[in-house]
């Protein structure tokens, strides 16, 4: 690897000199030997050391990306797509202002902390977060962190924030749709459902929209389940079977996706045998057949406004509403047939 002596030995200068160029202090450097040691650079693919940069000034200019949430089958925590642009963007958000990401998976408490040890991070987004010892962990932290879709009650730390969404919103929207569509027995797919979790809060939209329209809750119609192919393609063979089922709702898109091939293999008809509408408005929508009707939420101003409320908490900025949620809305496709009264 080359080092700054490499390429002070290269011009002819002092090591300080090189260093300083390479750190804009260059001001009593002249400009021949300043474009001398740039050359130098190229040539010889110096990379500047992070880790040494961040013992100096002690910022390592790395944020971390952790998901608290464990994936099934040891499939990635980007497997899904909307995580995969939400994510995307987080990093071109980040790059733009001269940060690095780093992505993990913690499990414990003591997993984080040992992390923490270990890495010099300036700030940490978090997903999958919830009311327990683990968030309690998150206050003793100093340093800058945004939670994205988390329900907990206690955030008034000045090192917290939060960007979440029309949760409960979304799933009364997509389950009212359906209903005014004439479909009354409705299936409510998901992953694993945690209380005060933003699958929890899609349930109760889920919920509150078949009460309005007195149509009672059914919990054998509630199908919880992980999100990857094989799973989602049996549990759209399940639902087909159900001869009562004439639409489902489904917290994910890639579930949703899972589901309506799944229904389709069984030989049924999406729409005509059963609808599907989806959640999040993902790419895939628009490619499936029938195209996927669904509740939109922007991936990439979500991730856009996180960063942004992370590099106001490392600028020492004043903050003074420390939580956003995004608004969603629903997009009419083809997959939702509406029935003959």
């Amino acid at each position: 690897m080359t080092t700054i002596k490499d390429i002070a030995q290269a011009v002819g200068v002092s090591c300080t000199t090189v260093s300083n160029v390479i750190h804009g202090r260059s001001g009593r450097v002249s400009a021949e030997t300043i474009s001398r040691i740039n050359e130098a650079i190229d040539r010889l693919g110096y990379v500047p050391n992070m880790s040494a940069r961040s013992l100096v000034s002690s910022s390592s200019r790395v944020i971390g990306v952790i998901s608290h949430l464990t994936p099934h089958n040891n499939e990635s925590i980007v497997a899904d797509p909307f995580h995969s642009a939400f994510i995307g963007s987080i990093e071109r958000t980040l790059s733009n202002n001269g940060y690095y990401l780093m992505l993990r998976t913690v499990k414990t408490t003591s997993e984080l902390l040992s992390f923490l040890r270990n890495w010099n991070v300036d700030g940490l987004f978090f997903t999958g977060v919830f009311q327990d010892e683990f968030f309690q962990a998150l206050a003793d932290i100093d340093i800058p962190i945004v939670l994205i879709d988390s329900y907990v009650t206690n955030t008034n730390h000045s090192n917290i924030c939060n960007i979440g969404l029309e949760d409960y919103k979304g799933g009364y929207t997509a389950t009212r749709y359906l209903i005014e569509h004439g479909h009354k027995n409705i299936a409510f797919a998901s992953p694993p459902i945690r209380d005060h979790g933003v699958v929890y809060e899609r349930l109760q939209g889920y919920k509150n929209a078949l009460s309005e329209a007195s149509i009672p809750f059914r919990p054998d119609l509630v199908f919880e389940r992980e999100l990857d192919v094989d799973t989602t393609l049996e549990l759209g063979s399940v639902i087909a079977k159900h001869k009562d089922i004439t639409a489902v709702f489904s917290t994910a898109d890639i579930m949703a996706v899972g589901i309506m091939a799944g229904i389709q293999q069984s030989g049924k008809s999406v729409p005509n045998d059963i609808s599907v509408i989806g959640f999040d408005n993902i790419n895939l929508c628009r490619l499936t057949s029938p195209n996927l009707t669904t509740i939109h939420q922007d991936a990439s101003l979500k991730g856009t406004l996180a960063v942004d409320f992370l590099m106001d908490m490392l600028d020492k900025k004043p903050i003074k509403d420390r939580e956003i949620i995004l608004p969603i809305k629903l997009v009419e496709r083809d997959s939702v047939k509406k029935l003959i009264s």
